[in-house]
């Protein structure tokens, strides 16, 4: 049985306030609040598949200390801009 879309934005919403540190909360947050209703599916699989990576491994891939794998790359530059504004 799959996740309706709406039960599964709810979902990674909530996995997205509820990180390992309190930075990643709140860019994930903001992030997720801003734009996982609007993405396709593939889109929704990418973050969902971000959401299972480390937090410090996000904090330094977000912030430009470190290089993202390529699979996360366009979204985790998406998220630091939008965490930049």
């Amino acid at each position: 049985m799959t996740e309706p879309r709406d039960t599964r934005i709810k979902r990674m919403k909530m996995r997205s306030m509820r990180r390992g540190i309190k930075e990643m909360d709140l860019i994930l947050t903001a992030y997720a609040y801003r734009n996982l209703s609007s993405m396709d599916e593939d889109g929704l699989n990418t973050y969902d598949a971000l959401l299972h990576e480390n937090d410090q491994d996000l904090y330094q891939w977000v912030t430009g200390q470190v290089s993202p794998p390529a699979q996360l790359a366009d979204l985790i530059s998406d998220i630091a801009q939008t965490f930049q504004k």
